[in-house]
């Protein structure tokens, strides 16, 4: 499991919205939110691969965001089910 921190112009851009639909796409569990400080936050569960493949999705982001650093943790939390936006930490 990991915990993905992400800054930039990453928030009020569709940033979450667009990391649930590749989380989906990739069958990866966890959740994205904002945090206080500007970033975004990302717990990743899943397949090495795929959690590999979500990370280098963060780093690119939607159209409207600009990502300027990717800093990417390992996480012991309960698995989660599915994956979801939660609201700002």
């Amino acid at each position: 499991m990991r915990r993905v921190y992400v800054s930039g112009k990453v928030q009020h851009v569709g940033y979450r919205d667009w990391i649930v639909r590749r989380a989906a796409e990739l069958k990866i569990a966890g959740w994205v939110r904002n945090c206080t400080d500007g970033r975004v936050e990302i717990l990743i569960a899943g397949e090495e691969a795929a959690a590999d493949a979500l990370v280098e999705a963060a780093r690119l982001g939607p159209p409207r965001a600009r990502v300027d650093h990717v800093e990417t943790h390992a996480a012991e939390e309960r698995l989660p089910k599915g994956f979801t936006k939660r609201f700002t930490a």
